[in-house]
């Protein structure tokens, strides 16, 4: 069990890690659109984030399917772009009533994109070890629970932007997602596969 909880720990740092900020901006991206009070939206879209960069660690760290890592590398700051930018362009439609079903399906291939990033650092964590699946297990705990303190410290600032200083939503998710479109920048040009 010991072993569990260390994986656990190994995750919660690996994407809190502040000098390896990807992680982080990519959830805030993703949950810049959204308030308290739209916590169901928050949910499915957490939840699918969750299983499909989960179903992608798996297959790789199972060498079911490989993927480059450079492209992974490069692949995950455009997923942070490509979430910011959608936030910008349809942030009306986002918080309207509106089905969120292209959200979901843009997070569900974002997340495997995660996972294959997540697995890069979890296969070098676990090189030598044969059993697999309590890392894996306790690893992916540890990262669900770093992603809900991200969501939550979002949906905070959130709060503290549109209720006690009165910035209208809209502005607070184009400027926002603005700050992280400007931080990703240098990621997708140091990352770009020359």
């Amino acid at each position: 069990m010991g072993n569990f909880w260390f994986y656990i720990e190994m995750g919660l740092n690996h994407v809190l890690d502040l000098s390896a900020y990807d992680h982080i901006l990519f959830l805030s991206a993703l949950a810049i659109p959204f308030t308290f009070k739209s916590w169901k939206k928050v949910l499915v879209l957490a939840t699918v984030f969750t299983v499909t960069h989960c179903l992608s660690l798996m297959l790789s760290v199972f060498e079911v399917v490989v993927v480059k890592v450079s492209l992974i590398e490069f692949l995950i700051p455009v997923t942070i772009f490509l979430t910011a930018l959608f936030n910008i362009v349809y942030q009306r439609r986002i918080q309207e009533h509106n089905s969120i079903l292209l959200h979901v399906l843009a997070t569900a291939f974002f997340g495997l994109i995660h996972g294959f990033g997540f697995s890069n650092y979890f296969k070098m964590l676990i090189s030598g070890e044969e059993e697999k699946w309590t890392p894996l297990l306790g690893f992916a705990t540890g990262i669900e629970i770093s992603q809900v303190i991200i969501v939550l410290l979002v949906l905070c600032l959130a709060y503290v932007c549109q209720s006690l200083f009165k910035v209208r939503p809209s502005i607070f998710v184009v400027v926002a997602s603005a700050i992280v479109l400007l931080i990703t920048i240098p990621l997708l040009y140091s990352t770009f596969p020359w």
